[in-house]
């Protein structure tokens, strides 16, 4: 059960409402995430926006999925975990022993997936501060300074998402049982 209270478009403040009605027009149900969120709508607008550039970068939403898995595993994030994961199989179409490897943080057969999710954890290890050999065998893997900083951004999405959930509690919805995931000792 969740320790903050999950809203909805009737209980919500006034100014989270119009976010409650996008994300349960677009999901088909109100996540749990989206439903904490709710309480401060300054919280649920950064979380919308923040979302919604993301999504314009250009790595591709597989590459993308894998920041948001790596990031969420590392931060022991269940609720996120398994969400990402039905958008990483369901719409990213990534090969389901790809999605294991990264709930694991183990190395991915995929070897410009790899070269994310590794530059992910280094970015999320050094707080940023990668050393000039880890960026540039990102670099090297084929990606750009534009992709660096938008792996950062990923994890800036994802540390908001993670870290709400992990103050709430937030179960995952029924929606995402399927998926669920728990953080082992070496995750958090």
């Amino acid at each position: 059960m969740s320790r903050i209270p999950l809203q909805n478009v009737g209980s919500a403040p006034e100014a989270s409402r119009p976010f409650l009605e996008r994300s349960l027009a677009a999901n088909g149900f109100l996540p749990n995430l989206v439903a904490a969120l709710a309480n401060a709508p300054a919280a649920l607008e950064t979380y919308v926006s923040v979302g919604e550039i993301n999504s314009r970068a250009d790595l591709t939403l597989a590459e993308r999925e894998a920041v948001q898995i790596t990031a969420a595993a590392i931060h022991g994030c269940g609720f996120c975990v398994a969400g990402h994961t039905a958008i990483a199989l369901k719409k990213a179409q990534l090969d389901p022993a790809i999605v294991d490897a990264l709930r694991a943080q183990q190395p991915l057969p995929d070897a410009r997936l790899d070269a994310v999710a590794v530059f992910t954890r280094l970015v999320i290890a050094a707080r940023g501060a990668v050393t000039d050999a880890e960026l540039a065998a990102f670099l090297a893997a084929g990606f750009t300074h534009a992709n660096a900083l938008e792996v950062v951004l990923g994890v800036s999405l994802a540390t908001l998402c993670n870290f709400a959930n992990n103050l709430a509690r937030n179960e995952p919805n029924p929606q995402l049982a399927g998926y669920r995931w728990e953080p082992d000792a070496q995750t958090v």
